[in-house]
């Protein structure tokens, strides 16, 4: 279909089935494209008025080339692949799904945790090999006895906080923005700090903080050095977040006791990578966003939004300004 009002410029799904009912109950035109450069973005959207997109990046020769594109809806909650500086530029409102897993993240934060200090999968493979010590895994810390300290506080970061929160845990949190904490009493508990007092004070560490140029592998050998000996680190945020060479050699060094990730820089993690060979450390394929019901409720919230944009309405979720 030529000149479709909404285009998904890529897509890995097995199937459209959600996107498709939320189209057609709207009446609007819409394809498929699997876009990768710029130029097949360029081509494909001629005449668009509003796409979902996953990984295709849009950048200033993409926008300064689509007069007629208004909005983008990501599948998902980062924008990292779209240059929202010059998405504004050009008018262009740029939006995301923030609120489809958050749940499902939360817990597979939890999950972290509980595998890297409770040290279970290491135990596991032990039994498997034969062993049947408990005392291989020593020291366990109780989990009420620990101070989790939680770097963004959105709905993410606050759901991994009722969570530890209810085992038990002393929660400490920073964020750039915090009036919503202090205006909730549900949040009371989180005590707020500067990012320092976190890093210092904290016996796991769990990122839950968009990914940006200035905070680019902030958790890196000198933040470490900074963290109590043996602290944990949980990201199920943006593999960006973290240098990955100073992790593996802070957890082999002892200086971080283990590390739970759900993102990598490069996915699939390269078998090159340190991070495989690194001591007590969890590591899963990106899959925290999933549940049957996240994956569901993404698709069919991310053409709510693309329909929004070609009807002209208000969107739900835009996170750029012009």
């Amino acid at each position: 279909m030529a000149d479709a009002k909404i285009v998904i410029t890529d897509c890995d799904h097995a199937n459209l089935n959600e996107e498709q009912a939320v189209f057609e109950k709207a009446g609007i035109s819409w394809k498929l494209c699997q876009c990768q450069t710029e130029d097949d973005l360029i081509k494909n959207l001629k005449g668009a008025v509003a796409c979902c997109n996953q990984y295709a990046k849009f950048t200033e020769k993409v926008f300064a080339a689509l007069p007629d594109l208004k909005l983008i809806c990501r599948y998902g909650v980062g924008v990292d692949n779209v240059d929202l500086e010059a998405a504004s530029r050009h008018h262009v409102a740029v939006c995301n799904v923030p609120d489809y897993g958050t749940f499902e993240v939360a817990d597979q934060a939890l999950a972290l945790m509980m595998a890297v200090t409770r040290k279970v999968c290491a135990a596991s493979e032990q039994v498997k090999d034969g062993i049947w010590d408990y005392a291989k895994c020593a020291p366990i810390t109780r989990m009420s006895c620990m101070t989790v300290g939680i770097i963004g506080l959105g709905r993410i970061g606050t759901a991994f906080a009722k969570r530890v929160h209810a085992m038990g845990c002393k929660v400490i949190g920073y964020d750039i923005y915090t009036k919503h904490v202090q205006e909730n009493p549900e949040l009371s508990f989180i005590e707020l700090k500067s990012e320092d007092e976190v890093l210092k004070n904290a016996d796991l560490i769990s990122l839950h903080c968009g990914l940006n140029k200035d905070n680019a592998k902030f958790m890196n050998k000198e933040t470490f050095a900074k963290m109590k000996r043996g602290a944990y680190i949980i990201n199920v945020a943006r593999g960006g977040l973290v240098n990955e060479e100073d992790l593996a050699e802070a957890l082999k060094s002892g200086q971080i006791g283990g590390a739970g990730l759900d993102v990598t820089i490069k996915e699939p993690l390269p078998m090159d990578n340190p991070l495989r060979s690194a001591p007590n450390i969890v590591i899963t394929p990106h899959m925290a966003w999933y549940s049957v019901q996240a994956a569901s409720d993404l698709k069919t919230k991310c053409a709510e939004e693309a329909v929004r944009g070609a009807l002209g309405q208000t969107p739900r979720c835009q996170v750029n300004k012009f």
